[in-house]
């Protein structure tokens, strides 16, 4: 599973209780050395973040079963369904910066064609990078 946009780390902690494996990419240093020496004070063991454009995914341990974002897009980037196994799910708010997003499940079909059901309305920052909006 990949993890975009790590933060604290909370959050790939969460899901490397129900996850084999967590690969969570952080654009900001500080926040990722926070994070991984909580992973390790608390015994994450399959838990790893990273230091990275997480809008470029993370092709190093590609391809993942799903991907999740903390942070808004205009659209899903490119790089994520290339990583995607197919039978795998992206959820990530799609939308403007400082407005209503939607929630979206993308869905990677065997064919390699997508499906997308929304979720729900949301709020969150915007996704800074390559394949997101700019600083």
């Amino acid at each position: 599973m990949l993890e975009v946009g790590a933060g604290s780390g909370y959050a790939a902690a969460v899901i490397g209780r129900i996850a084999g494996r967590v690969i969570a990419v952080e654009r900001h240093h500080e926040l990722v050395e926070i994070a991984t020496r909580r992973m390790i004070r608390l015994g994450y063991d399959n838990v790893r973040i990273v230091e990275g454009d997480g809008t470029l995914g993370w092709p190093a341990d590609a391809p993942f079963d799903a991907i999740v974002a903390a942070a808004s897009g205009s659209h899903v980037p490119q790089s994520w369904i290339e990583q995607l196994k197919p039978g795998g799910r992206i959820v990530m708010p799609i939308g403007e910066q400082h407005a209503i997003q939607s929630l979206v499940k993308i869905t990677k079909k065997e064919d390699g064609k997508l499906s997308r059901e929304e979720l729900g309305a949301v709020r969150f920052v915007p996704l800074i990078g390559a394949e997101g909006f700019r600083e």
